[in-house]
């Protein structure tokens, strides 16, 4: 399905380019502080990108020298009990995690508080050697509220996370790479592209295969290993039955690159 032009965004900037979306939080001013309409505009582009025949993929970013400080610290400020129950970065975080197309964050500086929130809620993330990551939240009285107390755990342990989130410590890239927070460091600078590059190879394999690969294994992660191993099984089968699985063999045996369809 092609849903038409780009969303209409003021604090992101949208650039569609292979099948590849890249998204790149566009506030300078304020080093990338994520306030409500920053979160609502990501809301939007995610379900865009999610309903889109054009993207294939999609690429999470604040450029080569950020990503984003974290919270609007003025705008959460003015926030009720109520409005965060009613209106939280957690579905919206949710969507990202259960796209069906894979999501990078592309990481250039400073992920803290709902950026790295934000950037785990990713598949893969690629980080600039100047990056740096944290949970902070206690600083201000208050957790990680956007999944941070679940995907940090998943990601680097139950010890490091509740290190990480008790003390509001802020680690640098080499730190997170080493505990498994990161997927790859690159050289500042190149990070969008290191990014770019990895969309590219994702995307020249079997696009059913990677949906249900990553359906399976967020399926696992929820789930006891049995039941994981069925949802496995079951989307194997599913695989086995369509026209790109045939292609990929035919393609293997003939020595030539696979011409995949989505069918």
């Amino acid at each position: 399905m092609n849903t038409g032009r780009l969303p209409d965004t003021k604090n992101w900037k949208l650039e569609l380019s292979e099948k590849i979306l890249v998204a790149t939080n566009n506030r300078p001013d304020v080093r990338n502080a994520m306030d409500e309409t920053t979160w609502d505009e990501l809301a939007c582009f995610v379900e865009y990108a999610d309903k889109s025949g054009d993207v294939y993929a999609l690429i999470i970013t604040g450029g080569e020298t950020l990503f984003a400080s974290g919270a609007d610290i003025k705008s959460m400020n003015k926030r009720s009990a109520l409005a965060v129950l009613e209106n939280s970065g957690q579905e919206t975080l949710c969507r990202i995690e259960q796209l069906t197309k894979p999501v990078i964050a592309a990481v250039g500086g400073y992920a803290l508080g709902g950026a790295c929130e934000l950037a785990m809620a990713c598949d893969i993330r690629i980080a600039s050697d100047k990056a740096k990551f944290g949970q902070p939240e206690v600083n201000l009285g208050l957790i990680p509220g956007a999944g941070g107390t679940q995907r940090l755990c998943r990601l680097v342990g139950y010890g490091r996370a509740k290190e990480l989130i008790f003390t509001g410590g802020i680690i640098d890239a080499q730190e997170a790479f080493r505990i498994g927070l990161v997927n790859k460091l690159v050289p500042s600078g190149g990070v969008v592209n290191a990014a770019f590059e990895m969309a590219r190879t994702i995307l020249a394999k079997g696009p059913l295969a990677i949906q249900l690969a990553k359906l399976a294994i967020n399926a696992g992660m929820d789930t006891d290993i049995r039941t994981g191993l069925m949802v496995e099984k079951l989307s194997q089968a599913v695989l086995f039955s369509t026209e790109d699985r045939l292609e990929g063999t035919r393609a293997f045996i003939e020595k030539r690159p696979a011409e995949f369809k989505r069918k």
